[in-house]
């Protein structure tokens, strides 16, 4: 058993909880080192286990919520509504850090300073500050011993995941990349450079479209000069949440069109995120979408960033086109493009995983493309390879939980809005880049440049293979899918061919013995030699027939 040994205070409280909420796998793993029931407990008692561990479970649960390649949709649905409630902490015990990040007090930065959090969370709060030029920006700053903290419940998780690796449940939610996954975020997330470096990323990509005016779109602007890893200075954007607009509840025709209009732009500049520049924002909920006084979308909170790189982007973009013709043999074969086993000693079923996609697309076959809802097909097909032994990367699996909370924002703030409408026009923009991509001299360039090394590789490659061919040291290495199934069709046809002769071979012998000189004893021989080949012959026939 591996010892937890950073603090056995706060050992003792993880196996409380545990003990409180009745999960009692967690509970005798690390008490006894070992468990014999390798289960979850229900999504609700598994929200209130992270809520009751602290801030820094709570981000786990969050981190898991965007997992549905791991978990099945009731626990990823209730893992998104986890916030971790955390009071705001007085300026008293902020000022401190504040003052020592800048080198410089407060009043001599700023003109003007709201000592009230606007917003408070487990890692940081916000405030609003004024510059010496009038300048409004929002300062997040890092609450005061929170590192420690969270440092030591990584350790402690990553203690706890050592435990689990071994266990049948470890395995099966590969918990041990679980924990180095969940180390390496919220390490980001007390570095507050890496927000500003994606913020900075988001704003530049976003600054140039075709299919949206970039004009149109903010991303606040980071103050360099007044960030560092515990401060976070951007600047002030003048709005509010989408749903919280006037217009999201006027039903007058004009509003009725600029909701439309702002909701197709938000659409379209996530979609130019996901397909085109392979790096997107992770969290599109209501509250990170503002709708600005003057008409503009605004993005805010870019802590939790997605890459893809071209060669998911470029599947993404077919899955996406396979849905929309219904074709589940496509999806298939996307699908064992990028996912791997869960249980590498299982095999993977092919011909029940394109069954699943098949029943899966025709609920969306009699209806009509404005009436399906993409994440909820992706999150299924997800969900499907998942029930057949395969696993999604981890950034396909955020990908979908931006595109649900992205849509599922969208059509609250319009119902009358679908994803797909949008996505309708740019596919062949989309298509049009992945075959010849930005610069279609370049895309020339390097496809010259390939052929010129296949021409020089091949003759070569050739004339190995004959070399081979006539030494006859030529080996094949063949990977067959479902190969294992026929071996057993073929090990059950003989096993029954092998019965058949046993039983005949029992009766001729019986009746030779019979026709021989009769005695009691022969007697008994030959009557235990008819029913002995009696029993088993009709235990073959009852076999051939229930296997039809």
């Amino acid at each position: 058993m591996i010892a937890l040994v950073n603090s056995a205070a706060r050992q003792r409280e993880i196996v409380e909880v545990f003990i409180r909420h009745g999960w009692d796998f967690m509970r005798q793993l690390l008490t006894l080192g070992k468990s014999d029931e390798p289960t979850l407990p229900a999504p609700e008692v598994l929200c209130n286990i992270l809520t009751d561990l602290g801030p820094v479970y709570v981000k786990l649960g969050q981190l898991l919520s965007t997992r549905p390649d791991l978990l099945p949709p009731a626990y990823i649905q209730a893992l998104s509504s986890l916030q971790a409630n955390v009071p705001p902490l007085s300026w008293s015990d902020l000022e401190p850090v504040l003052r020592r990040e800048l080198g410089q007090t407060p009043e001599e930065v700023f003109e003007g300073f709201d000592q009230q959090a606007i917003a408070a969370g487990s890692i940081a709060q916000i405030h609003r500050a004024t510059l010496k030029n009038g300048q409004q920006v929002a300062i997040k700053i890092q609450r005061p011993g929170i590192e420690p903290i969270v440092l030591q419940d990584i350790s402690l998780f990553k203690q706890i995941a050592g435990l689990l690796s071994a266990t049948d449940f470890g395995k099966r939610y590969n918990v041990a990349d679980l924990a180095d996954e969940f180390s390496t975020s919220l390490r980001n997330e007390l570095d507050f450079t890496q927000e500003a470096n994606y913020t900075e990323r988001l704003r530049q990509t976003l600054a140039s479209s075709r299919w949206f005016d970039p004009s149109q779109v903010v991303v606040p602007k980071v103050y360099r000069e007044l960030s560092s890893r515990r401060i976070l200075a951007l600047e002030w954007i003048e709005g509010v949440p989408i749903l919280k607009a006037d217009l999201a509840n006027s039903r007058t025709e004009a509003d009725l069109a600029t909701r439309h209009r702002f909701t197709s732009l938000a659409f379209r500049v996530f979609l130019q995120q996901y397909l085109v520049d392979g790096f997107f924002h992770a969290d599109p909920h209501p509250g990170n979408l503002f709708y600005l006084e003057d008409g503009r979308l605004g993005i805010l909170d870019c802590g939790m960033m997605g890459t893809l790189n071209p060669r998911m982007q470029s599947i993404m973009v077919e899955l996406v086109l396979a849905i929309v013709d219904f074709d589940p043999d496509r999806c298939a074969q996307l699908t064992l493009q990028l996912a791997e086993p869960m249980d590498i000693s299982q095999p993977i079923n092919v011909a029940q995983l394109q069954a699943d996609y098949d029943r899966l697309l025709r609920r969306y076959h009699s209806l009509s493309l404005a009436s399906v809802n993409l994440s909820e097909a992706f999150s299924q097909i997800i969900e499907a390879a998942r029930n057949n032994n395969l696993r999604w990367p981890s950034n396909i699996g955020l990908l979908t939980k931006s595109l649900a909370n992205l849509e599922g924002a969208g059509r609250e703030f319009d119902p009358t809005i679908n994803i797909m409408d949008e996505v309708r026009p740019l596919m062949i923009d989309l298509f049009r880049q992945q075959l010849m991509g930005n610069d279609l001299a370049q895309t020339a360039l390097r496809t010259a440049l390939e052929f010129k090394q296949l021409s020089l590789e091949s003759p070569r490659q050739v004339g190995f293979l004959l070399n081979r061919l006539t030494s006859e040291t030529l080996k094949l290495n063949l990977s067959l899918q479902d190969f294992n199934a026929l071996r057993k069709t073929l090990d059950d046809g003989a096993n029954r061919r092998s019965f058949s002769t046993v039983v005949g071979a029992l009766i001729i012998g019986a009746a030779i013995i019979s026709a021989g000189q009769q005695t009691p004893q022969v007697q008994l021989v030959s009557n235990i030699l008819f029913a002995v080949a009696s029993l088993l012959g009709l235990w073959l026939i009852i076999t051939i027939l229930r296997s039809d």
